[in-house]
C-alpha cells in the first residue's frame, strides 16, 4: 500500500473536532453504531475508566486475556506516535492497509452522520476512530474488547457499548473543566461506564470518589469487585528491569510474578488487571501459570521506559499531579543518576506548576521545551517562569523544540558525571516525540 495514502488518511481524521473540545454526547456514536449494524454488540466489552493508570492497566488486562488463549482486541488513547497504535489486535497496531480498509468500509456512514449534525456538530476524531475501532473488532473477529475510555465515561464514545466488565482506575482531579471541580463530580461521571448486570471491578479510590462509585453500582444492580476485601497487591519486590510481585487473586494468593514494569502504582494497576479478567471469566480462577506469563509479556511504552544507555536516558507520561507524584516514586526507586537531568514539556490545560514542582524532587537541572504537533502546547518562557520557583537559580534551562532539548540533556549528562541520567516527561505528546527521535534501546541493538 502507499504510504502516503495512509499518511493523508490519518492526518484527515486527526483534523477533525479534537479530543481536548469535548461535544458531550452519545447521539453520533450510536447513530454511526446503528448503520454499521452494532458491531459494538459483536463481542464482550471490558470498558477501562479512571483518572491515571487506565492506559496500563488495559494494557495488562489484553496480555493476561492473550496468555488464557482467547484474542483481544484494544483499544486507546491517545497514541503515543501513530494513530494505529490506538487499534489493537493480538496484541500489535492495525496495520495500515487494514486501517485504510477499516475507513473505508464506514466512511460513507460517517458521511451520513455528520449530514445530520447531531447537537450541531459533525463526528469528532475520538467518535470516528472509535466507531473504527468497534468496526476492526467486530471483522476480526476477537474474543473480547479491551476499551480505554478517553475521558470521563458517561458521554465518552467507548461507552455505546454495554461492558460486562467495569473497570475504575483511582480517580484523581483532573480535566476539571469538563467533568467538574470536585472528586465526586468527576467520579460520577466516570461512574457511567458502570452498567446493568455488570461487574464493577474498582481499584482503591478516596472516599469520596469510591461513595459515588459504589452507589452507581447498586443504582444499576452491578456487582463490585473492590481492591482490599476482594483482591489486591500482598507484596513486591525490586527486580532488574521491573519488580517481582505477589497478588491476591479468586485463587488465593499468586507470587513470583514478574511485571517488567517499575513502581507500587504498576503492581497496584497489576492486581486490577488479574481483578478484571477474572471477572470477565465469570470469578473463575486464573491459573497462576498464565498469570505469571501475561504479566511477564507487558510491553507499555513510555511508563518509564529506558529508551538509551549511554548517557540513560529515561521517558514517561507524568501529564498531571497524581501521575508526576508516582513517577517521582517510582523513578527514585527504579533508578539513581547523579544528577538527573529532565525534559519537560506540557499541555495549556494542565497544572503545569504542580507538575514542575513534584518532578523537581527528582531532576536537578530541567530544559523546558514545547511540543510541535499540538497547538495546546504551553509556551517555554511560561514553562521556564514556573519552573524558577522550584528549582535552583542556573538550574533551568530553554529550548524551543523536543529535538533541541535532547540534545543539550546529552551534552549537560556527559559533561557532569558518569553516573548521571535523563528524565522526559511532562504529556502523553512530549513522550510520544521523544520516543520518535530517539527510538528504543532494541532498535539500537538491532
Amino acid at each position: 500500500m502507499d504510504e502516503t495514502h495512509y499518511t493523508a488518511l490519518a492526518r484527515e481524521l486527526t483534523s477533525r473536532w479534537p479530543e481536548h473540545r469535548v461535544a458531550p454526547s452519545l447521539g453520533r456514536i450510536s447513530a454511526l453504531m446503528e448503520l454499521l449494524g452494532e458491531p459494538q454488540r459483536a463481542m464482550p466489552v471490558i470498558q477501562v475508566a479512571g483518572t491515571n493508570g487506565k492506559g496500563s492497566t488495559a494494557i495488562m488486562i489484553d496480555a493476561l486475556l492473550r496468555a488464557a488463549g482467547l484474542r483481544v482486541g484494544r483499544f486507546s488513547s491517545p497514541h503515543l506516535s501513530d494513530v494505529r497504535e490506538r487499534i489493537v489486535i493480538d496484541g500489535a497496531p492495525i496495520s495500515q492497509e487494514d486501517f485504510v480498509q477499516v475507513w473505508q468500509d464506514i466512511a460513507p456512514y460517517v458521511a451520513m452522520v455528520d449530514e445530520q449534525r447531531h447537537d450541531g456538530v459533525a463526528m469528532t476524531f475520538f467518535e470516528v476512530i472509535t466507531g473504527m475501532a468497534y468496526a476492526a473488532f467486530a471483522d476480526a473477529p476477537v474474543d473480547v474488547a479491551v476499551m480505554e475510555v478517553g475521558l470521563g465515561g458517561r458521554w465518552d464514545a467507548t461507552s455505546v457499548a454495554d461492558a460486562q466488565v467495569a473497570v475504575v482506575a483511582p480517580v484523581g482531579m483532573d480535566h476539571t473543566h469538563i467533568l467538574g471541580d470536585t472528586l465526586a463530580q468527576i467520579a460520577g461521571e466516570k461512574a457511567g461506564i458502570i452498567k446493568a448486570h455488570s461487574t464493577a471491578v474498582l481499584a482503591g479510590q478516596d472516599p469520596a470518589a469510591a461513595a459515588v462509585l459504589l452507589q452507581r453500582a447498586v443504582d444499576v444492580g452491578a456487582r463490585v469487585k473492590a481492591e482490599g476485601p476482594d483482591f489486591g497487591l500482598l507484596d513486591r519486590q525490586l527486580a532488574v528491569g521491573g519488580q517481582v510481585i505477589r497478588v491476591e487473586a479468586e485463587g488465593g494468593p499468586v507470587g513470583d510474578v514478574f511485571l517488567p514494569l517499575h513502581g507500587e502504582h504498576m503492581a497496584r494497576n497489576a492486581a486490577l488487571a488479574v481483578a478484571a479478567v477474572e471477572a470477565f471469566l465469570g470469578g473463575k480462577p486464573l491459573n497462576p501459570e498464565i498469570i505469571v506469563e501475561g504479566l511477564d509479556s507487558v510491553e507499555a511504552p513510555a511508563r518509564l521506559e529506558r529508551v538509551r544507555t549511554s548517557p540513560a536516558i529515561v521517558i514517561d507520561t507524568a501529564h498531571n499531579p497524581p501521575a508526576a507524584l508516582a513517577t517521582v516514586a517510582a523513578f527514585s526507586e527504579a533508578f539513581a543518576f547523579q544528577p538527573t537531568v529532565g525534559i519537560v514539556a506540557m499541555m495549556q490545560d494542565k497544572d503545569s506548576s504542580e507538575v514542575l514542582r513534584i518532578l523537581s524532587q527528582v531532576m536537578d537541572i530541567v530544559i523546558v521545551t514545547k511540543v510541535r504537533s499540538s497547538p495546546r502546547a504551553r509556551d517555554v518562557d511560561e514553562l521556564a517562569a514556573e519552573a524558577q520557583e522550584f528549582f535552583p537559580d542556573g538550574a533551568v534551562h530553554r529550548a524551543p523544540t523536543m529535538a533541541e532539548a535532547i540534545d543539550l540533556a546529552v551534552m549537560l549528562a556527559d559533561t557532569t558525571s558518569e553516573h548521571s541520567g535523563i528524565l522526559i516527561a511532562g504529556s502523553v505528546i512530549a513522550a510520544g516525540e521523544a520516543r520518535d527521535l530517539l527510538g528504543t534501546e532494541d532498535d539500537h541493538e538491532a
